[in-house]
């Protein structure tokens, strides 16, 4: 039988099961630890299962956390947004193993339900809140297009997450906050009846699963193997679902390279 790895929560190893883990996982801090969790040890069960190795869920802090521990190479695979792939391959050269296939992911601007703003010329020389500098769709893409295509210049406020964007907005903190549909869909309705969609940035693949390439070629293949596999599964896809990665499909770095070519390099932020 295959046994669950310990969850470490930055430097404390929580005894969620009863061995250390072989493979290390690093995934993207979008929730709390403990949610992470439970979205995510289901799946290492499943993939430890399938492989016959075990798998152990790193927790980073914060995303800037999370982004120097990739860029050191400490995750052999690592669930991180399309941007981060893009730095983790130059950093350490992972490769994306699969993406959700039905979907794609695009930013949002949000404003007051009642602040009169019906155009982005009136947010220029304001300040708009984002959950943190290399959020893609809610922060980095954003500020490049508002920057790039529109030409605004704006003073951002990080607020560290995607809930303390909106209610920055809706307590008029901020005339705009940087955030992305699904999040804003699971903010309380009577928050979500005080915004407004004001522009959607450009489409981008969503987050994908990526490799180390330390990692043997064949357990590589064997991962993304049995990660597709589950969509044949109810059971299985519904934990992918939780993700979300609706349907897994295979994806190339040659999908998230093009973001090189938006100049995002220009408004990352080392921290």
């Amino acid at each position: 039988m295959i046994k669950r790895g310990f969850f470490w929560l930055g430097l404390l190893a929580l005894p969620l099961a009863a061995t250390a883990a072989d493979i290390r996982v690093g995934v993207v801090p979008q929730f709390e630890s403990q949610r992470m969790a439970r979205i995510w040890l289901p799946i290492l069960d499943q993939l430890g299962a399938s492989t016959g190795n075990r798998f152990q869920l790193i927790a980073a802090q914060s995303i800037p956390d999370f982004e120097h521990a990739f860029k050191r190479g400490e995750y052999d695979l690592a669930y991180l947004n399309p941007w981060h792939a893009v730095m983790a391959h130059q950093a350490q050269g992972y490769r994306p193993l699969i993406r959700d296939g039905a979907r794609s992911l695009k930013g949002i601007l949000v404003v007051h339900v009642d602040s009169g703003i019906t155009d982005l010329a009136q947010l220029n020389n304001t300040e708009i809140a984002f959950p943190a500098p290399n959020a893609l769709g809610a922060s980095l893409l954003m500020r490049a297009e508002l920057a790039r295509l529109h030409g605004l210049s704006i003073t951002p406020r990080y607020v560290d997450t995607h809930s303390s964007v909106y209610f920055n907005v809706a307590l008029r903190a901020t005339a705009a906050g940087g955030g992305v549909m699904r999040t804003l869909r699971e903010q309380p309705d009577a928050l979500q009846k005080r915004l407004r969609v004001l522009y959607e940035t450009r489409e981008v693949p969503p987050h994908p699963v990526v490799a180390h390439p330390r990692l043997d070629v064949d357990l590589i293949d064997a991962i993304r193997s049995a990660l597709l596999a589950m969509n044949e599964d109810p059971a299985k896809a519904q934990l992918l679902a939780n993700v979300p990665i609706k349907r897994a499909v295979q994806v190339s770095m040659d999908e998230y390279l093009i973001l090189k070519d938006w100049g995002l390099d220009e408004f990352q932020v080392d921290e």
